[in-house]
């Protein structure tokens, strides 16, 4: 599917992975609509092709107000990537007190649930447009995790919300299939972003990934995005982006 002349849009698109993954869809011809949280968005760079929006994820009126500037920029929407996310980690049996429902909950929230409305209310919109080759009108992208399959403890409330958008992939691509819209998952492993510089994991856990030895770059992410939206025989399947790490318990 072409990029150039289309609309995006893009979840957590002030920083690391959702910034990549914004720049690198307008330098391909893109009006992307970059949606984070106002205090991401007021220290995020000016990108040409790119026109921020305050929402949260969580609130379905803030994204149905983004997704319908995107349907009424003029160009069709054809891409709407989900990058937004949080990592909550602890104990499920604290040694003091008891383990905060809340927190697991806020997780759920915006991992999952988050991703969830942005998928429904952006295929609502795409399959309204014109279809081009093969009736294709668009593609989703989630972003899952590695400890979506192999997570270790204390994960269990980022872990169990990205199960769930594992396991959104398939369904929601085989509903969509007669719209003539792709769903896919980037499982991504450890990547060097201000979520993870902030809790010290891409220090720690980048030198151990198997091979480049390292953590990932935002830029190696947008890459794969961008090929999963030109790709049209891509569709229902999650890609890990790992270097090959697993996590251990």
């Amino acid at each position: 599917m072409q990029i150039k002349d289309t609309a995006a849009i893009v979840t957590g698109a002030a920083s690391g992975m959702g910034a990549a993954t914004a720049r690198a869809l307008a330098e391909r011809g893109a009006r992307v609509f970059a949606l984070d949280l106002a205090g991401g968005i007021a220290k995020a760079p000016e990108m040409d092709g790119v026109t921020y929006l305050a929402a949260d994820v969580t609130d379905p009126e803030q994204l149905q107000r983004a997704v319908g500037l995107a349907a009424d920029s003029g160009l069709p929407l054809r891409t709407a990537i989900n990058c937004a996310g949080i990592a909550p980690t602890g104990p499920m049996l604290p040694a003091q007190g008891r383990y905060d429902l809340g927190e697991f909950r806020r997780s759920v929230e915006v991992n999952l649930i988050g991703t969830f409305n942005l998928m429904v209310l952006a295929a609502e919109v795409i399959a309204k447009t014109d279809p081009v080759d093969e009736d294709t009108r668009g593609v989703i992208i989630n972003t899952a995790s590695m400890v979506s399959l192999d997570g270790p403890a204390q994960s269990a409330a980022y872990s169990a919300a990205k199960a769930g958008v594992y396991g959104l992939t398939l369904p929601s691509a085989r509903e969509f299939a007669d719209r003539g819209i792709r769903v896919m998952a980037i499982s991504p492993g450890v990547f060097d972003t201000p979520m993870t510089q902030a809790n010290g994991v891409a220090d720690m856990l980048g030198p151990t990934v198997p091979f480049p030895k390292r953590a990932g770059h935002p830029d190696e992410y947008a890459r794969l995005a961008v090929h999963i939206v030109e790709n049209d025989y891509l569709n229902g399947g999650v890609i890990r982006l790992d270097g090959a790490k697993r996590m251990a318990a």
